[in-house]
């Protein structure tokens, strides 16, 4: 076998140093014969890319597939872990934050490989299905870590429900790989984990990246989100308004921040000065845009027309920069679909979608193992291109 040509799962495990996270976790013999923790947690990953929904079906993987047994590390000929290893080992993994802290070893592994840009992130959550039964809303315990009810409009703007969990994803628009992660009952609201993965994002990254625009949906339209975004990351959140019960725009504006003159069109964005941190804007008449009935001097009697500058820092959600509406806002807004492409990789090639385990714990874990394994096959795949090219 060491002489046959290299498998996809030996590829991938080739880039992954499983030494800090089997340290991390504590000394003890799993299994009657005391099975390595590197060979269990190898395991665990080739179950999320082999797409294996349940451990029973890894265990008989490992004891009839003598190739997959010994990729993963174990001996060809001798006995494999039981299920019962396995799910003793994965309520310890459970307990323990090392895989969360060997997935942000990964994530900057990538980034210093150049896999992960981390110029602009896309930041939304997913639903997540429980394995539990799902239970009325009367009997569950809004504790912060059981299963419960969420509701969300997809993609084409149907509404969906389910029972169980959100994972909440910041992903690099570029490499369309996770970042952050979070894991929550399905009732938390969106906008609630918005900041949280992103101070998390900063404090495990922020020495290698500087994200300049973090791009959202709807529902992260939040005061307090593009505040903590402009003064606090030194960035741009690029979100659109949630025009849902909002109440009319400033007087003079319309409800993209876009300043509107006397005759009630709305201005021409001029370009942005970082200087002063504001956008400037020109008369529709003067640029030909609009013609205006009473001409340009019923504004001002100046032949460059009337200007109106607004700061940022007075309402960063009203005015943001690039400013809403223009082409560069609508191009970085059109890579928030990068975040649903990882979503759509996690369950559709790995496992995201197949939770067979209880507890937010175990979920974390589970998606931990899916969030590794892809990021590990890409590393995979941008080290074949590199060495094609």
């Amino acid at each position: 076998m060491k002489y046959e040509p290299e498998t996809r799962l030996q590829k991938i495990f080739s880039t992954l140093d499983l030494k800090p996270l089997s340290d991390s976790l504590p000394k003890e013999n799993f299994g009657r014969n005391g099975y390595c923790t590197s060979d269990l947690i190898r395991a665990l990953i080739a179950k999320q890319i082999e797409g294996i929904p349940r451990t029973k079906r890894l265990v008989e993987r490992l004891k009839t597939d003598p190739v997959f047994r010994y990729v993963c590390g174990f001996k060809v000929i001798g006995s494999t872990p039981s299920e019962a290893t396995f799910s003793r080992f994965i309520k310890r993994l459970s307990q323990n934050d090392g895989l969360l802290e060997y997935f942000n070893l990964l994530v900057q592994k990538a980034i210093t490989a150049g896999v992960i840009e981390g110029n602009t992130i896309a930041i939304d959550s997913s639903e997540i299905d429980a394995y539990e039964k799902p239970l009325p809303k009367k009997k569950l315990v809004n504790d912060g870590q059981s299963a419960h009810w969420g509701a969300k409009r997809d993609s084409d703007g149907n509404q969906i429900k389910w029972f169980g969990y959100k994972l909440h994803l910041a992903c690099d628009t570029k490499s369309e790989l996770p970042m952050a992660l979070a894991i929550t009952p399905a009732n938390v609201y969106d906008s609630e984990m918005a900041i949280p993965i992103i101070k998390d994002l900063a404090h495990k990254h922020g020495d290698v990246i500087h994200p300049k625009y973090y791009v959202m949906d709807a529902g992260y339209d939040a005061k307090e989100i593009y505040r903590y975004i402009w003064q606090e990351q030194n960035a741009s959140a690029i979100i659109p308004l949630n025009n849902r019960g909002s109440k009319q725009p400033p007087e003079g504006m319309d409800y993209n921040g876009t300043p509107v003159c006397s005759a009630g069109y709305p201005m021409i964005h001029w370009g942005y000065d970082s200087k002063t941190k504001t956008n400037k804007f020109r008369c529709p008449h003067i640029l030909g845009k609009k013609n205006c009935p009473y001409g340009s001097n019923w504004c001002s009697t100046s032949n460059y027309g009337m200007v109106i500058k607004t700061k940022i820092d007075e309402d960063p959600r009203r005015h943001c920069s690039p400013h809403r509406g223009t082409v560069k806002w609508q191009k970085l807004y059109n890579k928030r679909t990068a975040v649903e492409r990882c979503f759509s990789r996690l369950k559709e090639y790995l496992s995201a979608n197949n939770i067979k385990v209880r507890g937010i714990r175990k979920v974390t874990t589970h998606l931990l193992l899916n969030c590794i394994a892809l990021i590990a096959g890409s590393m995979v795949t941008n080290h074949s291109a590199v060495v094609a090219a």
